[in-house]
């Protein structure tokens, strides 16, 4: 039966986020040379008001049924308060069952899935079609499909219900971070061949450029990149909305944006399948942040409460009644609101403590000036910032305690195992003996989740494992955990993430005739490149100090991103050029970023100057090491004229776009880009935040969750 929402509160969905005040506020610190110049909060105000848009059209009281996996997207651009103010009087998740509706008005908001659809039109027929109190409304976000209105007629309820869509697109979760917040999107292109998310992608583009001009620009890497490339310019031209034709954003180039860059998630698996090492990469690792939140304990928000409920006798109830579970609190994790979340989100782990202290004694030093006041003056002075200096002692308080939660996770002996493994995988160090490492983690009953990432991992660095040890690891595999993973098993090989080596004759076969399977349908390489020379070529393994970083491979401690080599390769060439091959077959040398005449290698690095973006000039045969094709399309307004970033405007922003899933380790090495490329920002966009993890359970739904976490390590 479906279950009403719970009541409105901080904890639940849809969760609320930051108050309107606090976006004006992050506009105004982007006007001044902070983030991006483009205003994202625009973005929150479009799909606030388009639903608002939705709800107004329907009049009276509302019932609104929620598509479960809409509640964390809706909640970062509205809040329940807000939904009652426009007619909704209850809400339900959608779900089976009978629908217990008080009110005339019956509205489904959901996504365009079968699934949904069937359940609706079982609703419908329970509550009595035709001859029902109610009527019945049906939004679909973000757009309506021909295949829903197929079930909901061959289900005989499509005449019973009013149908509309939501464009719901790009959500700002920061100033610089964009997301559709599509779930399982990797899964659907690349292993079930719908390329829905495509589709939905461009259109979320051609939004931003309908807002901010043409990007100059459109370059990209694989087959999904091309594809989506095609599907933009094929867009502008011919819009499902004739009037977008002529608006006049989508005849002139922008001045805000230099160019597109597009990154096919599957262009690049070995940078997820990695342990993150980023204070937000390991939230997410081992905590999980959906959304943008977090599950924390309420008390860290209001310990005095806490404090004062274990009086005298608590010790002695403690000894007869079991403890209760500590209250847990949805949480968003947003630098609009939260100072010292924006110090150390991108930071590598291993100098987060140190961070935390530095403003544990700021704080402390403070609060002690109280006793320094000696006037009415002072005394006001310090009480007006008391309030402040309350609020960032609560966000020390918070990331003080989620520290100490990764700390667990880290100072286990299977993640420093597994993290060794990483690094000698991504060396090619002894690859034998490191499939045997994998091995005695099976059969120590290590998380699924984290043999599997070894596993790929190894495959996809190595050439495939050794056919006969690959059949006793999968065997070893489905004794130890469980026969019910033969499925994951199956939709790894396929997605030639975890092959034999030598390959099978049937996948050999299939190599050949990739190029003619791939126009029809986006899948990976059947036999993945190489990585050796992309190693070599992209110089992706770089000691980097930590501290004071001079390389994007500080997030994984000396592994540089290849998806971000491959934005380098664009927007910052000289970080990778010194190390390409010459015509003789040496290479180039140097450091990854200038310190200045005569300075040394450690010292702390400068900004470097950005140039124009020209397309792949300098990459054109090391860009072919890498499977899919190569986009690179130039926008060209009526003019004929042509911007090539960074000329009329002192700073230019440039887009990247992850089709696929990007990691915050991945959003993170951006933020170091942002910093060190003088006159040039990056606004990132992607399909959905992800992880190695949450990749590995999308690929088989039907099985018990396989998450890591500090709960099963310690």
């Amino acid at each position: 039966m479906a279950q009403p929402l719970p009541r409105p509160s901080a904890s639940s969905h849809p969760s609320h986020p930051a108050p309107a005040s606090s976006t004006s506020e992050g506009t105004s610190r982007l006007d001044e040379g902070e983030g991006t110049p483009a205003d994202v909060g625009m973005l929150r105000e479009i799909a606030k008001r388009g639903l608002i848009d939705s709800l107004n059209a329907i009049n009276g009281a509302k019932t609104l049924v929620l598509d479960p996996s809409l509640a964390g997207p809706l909640g970062l651009v509205t809040e329940v308060a807000l939904l009652k103010q426009h007619g909704v009087d209850k809400m339900f998740w959608l779900e089976s069952g009978p629908l217990n509706a008080q009110t005339t008005n019956v509205v489904y908001l959901c996504r365009p899935q079968v699934k949904w659809m069937k359940i609706i039109a079982d609703q419908i027929k329970q509550l009595g079609a035709g001859s029902s109190p109610h009527t019945y409304h049906l939004i679909l976000v973000p757009r309506r499909t021909t295949l829903c209105d197929r079930v909901l007629e061959e289900e005989g309820v499509f005449g019973e219900i009013t149908i509309s869509n939501y464009k719901l697109e790009f959500i700002p979760l920061e100033d610089d971070l964009l997301s559709l917040e599509w779930e399982s999107t990797y899964k659907e292109i690349f292993l079930d061949g719908d390329e829905t998310a495509v589709y939905y992608a461009a259109q979320a583009l051609l939004t931003l450029q309908q807002a901010y001009g043409l990007f100059p620009r459109i370059i990209g890497k694989g087959d999904g990149a091309k594809k989506l490339a095609d599907l933009l310019v094929h867009l502008r031209a011919h819009p499902a909305d004739p009037a977008q034709a002529q608006h006049p954003n989508l005849q002139t180039q922008s001045e805000i944006f230099d160019s597109l860059i597009i990154i096919d998630r599957s262009v690049d698996m070995v940078t997820p399948l990695l342990t993150q090492l980023t204070y937000q990469g390991l939230l997410d690792e081992v905590l999980g942040v959906k959304n943008s939140h977090i599950e924390v304990d309420a008390a860290i928000f209001n310990p005095t409460n806490t404090a004062t409920s274990a009086g005298p006798s608590a010790s002695t109830s403690l000894a007869t009644t079991p403890a209760a579970p500590p209250k847990k609190k949805k949480h968003r994790l947003t630098a609009e609101t939260d100072g010292l979340f924006t110090q150390i989100r991108d930071a590598n782990f291993a100098i987060v403590g140190t961070k935390l202290n530095r403003e544990a004694r700021r704080l402390d030093t403070e609060y002690k000036g109280r006793h320094q006041a000696q006037t009415v003056a002072q005394l006001r002075d310090f009480v007006g910032k008391l309030g402040g200096l309350q609020n960032e002692q609560t966000n020390l308080r918070l990331h003080t305690d989620l520290s100490e939660k990764i700390a667990l996770f880290t100072q286990t002996e299977m993640f420093n195992k597994s993290l060794e493994i990483q690094q000698n995988l991504l060396a090619s160090y002894e690859p034998t003996v490191q499939v045997s490492a994998i091995e005695d983690l099976i059969s120590q009953e290590a998380p699924l989740q984290l043999v599997l990432r070894l596993l790929c991992l190894a495959s996809l660095t190595n050439g495939g494992i050794k056919a006969k040890t690959l059949e006793n690891i999968k065997r070893e595999i489905l004794q130890t955990y469980g026969y019910s993973y033969l499925p994951l098993l199956l939709a790894l090989t396929s997605l030639s993430l975890l092959l034999p080596n030598p390959l099978p004759k049937s996948l050999t076969n299939q190599s050949s005739a990739s190029d003619a399977r791939r126009s029809s349908s986006l899948k990976p390489p059947a036999v993945p490149p190489a990585f050796a020379p992309i190693r070599k070529a992209f110089r992706i393994l770089s000691d980097t100090p930590e501290a004071t970083p001079t390389d994007v491979s500080y997030v994984y401690s000396g592994y540089a991103p290849l998806s971000l080599r491959i934005v380098q390769a664009v927007a910052m060439k000289g970080l990778v050029l010194a190390n390409l091959p010459l015509s003789d077959g040496s290479s180039r040398s140097g450091p990854l970023l200038e310190a200045g005449a005569g300075a040394k290698k450690e010292a702390k690095v400068e900004s470097v100057a950005c140039h124009p973006i020209n397309g792949w000039k300098g990459f054109e045969e090391v860009v072919k090491l890498l499977p899919g094709g190569v986009v690179d399309q130039v926008q060209v307004n009526g003019e004929g004229h042509q911007r090539g970033g960074g000329e009329s405007n002192p700073t230019t922003t440039t887009v990247v776009f992850f089709l696929g899933g990007c990691t915050y380790t991945e959003v993170s090495a951006l933020r170091w880009m942002t910093q060190h490329c003088k006159g040039r920002r990056f606004l990132i966009g992607s399909t959905s935040m992800i992880s190695g993890g949450l990749l590995i359970e999308t690929l088989n739904p039907l099985t018990p969750t396989l998450s890591l976490t500090v709960s099963n390590l310690v």
